[in-house]
């Protein structure tokens, strides 16, 4: 069983940055797809991006697309989230999740039913 901690969440002005980490702890990190979500107070939770197993393969939402990027790190059982030129309508709770993945299919969801283990959350308020 894999256990997930979110990291690198504050407030931060329109237009600024910030780097979010999601540590996982359990076995074989690697055979994991792992994804972030996000879910602003009264709205259902939404895939922002989503890594595969290897890294080799990535996904994002059109709505952070250019501005967000996702990256591991299997030797560190981390994943990164990178964002860049925030708004404020990327104010939510954000989450990572991991899909276990055996089979090292191609590709990643941004689904939450897909994901199987989930982190308790680190807020990100983006406003002047």
């Amino acid at each position: 069983q894999l256990q997930l901690v979110e990291s690198g969440g504050g407030l931060v002005q329109p237009g600024g940055s910030l780097r979010l980490s999601c540590a996982a702890s359990g076995p074989r990190f690697d055979y994991y797809d792992i994804g972030w979500f996000r879910q602003a107070p009264g709205k259902e939770r939404e895939g922002v991006s989503c890594i595969s197993r290897s890294g080799d393969s990535t996904n994002h939402a059109d709505s952070v697309k250019g501005r967000f990027t996702i990256s591991r790190d299997n030797a560190k059982n981390t994943v990164y989230l990178q964002m860049n030129s925030l708004k404020p309508e990327d104010t939510s709770i954000y989450y990572c999740a991991a899909d276990i993945d055996l089979f090292s299919r191609p590709g990643c969801v941004t689904v939450p039913n897909a994901y199987d283990y989930w982190g308790q959350g680190t807020q990100v308020t983006v406003s002047s």
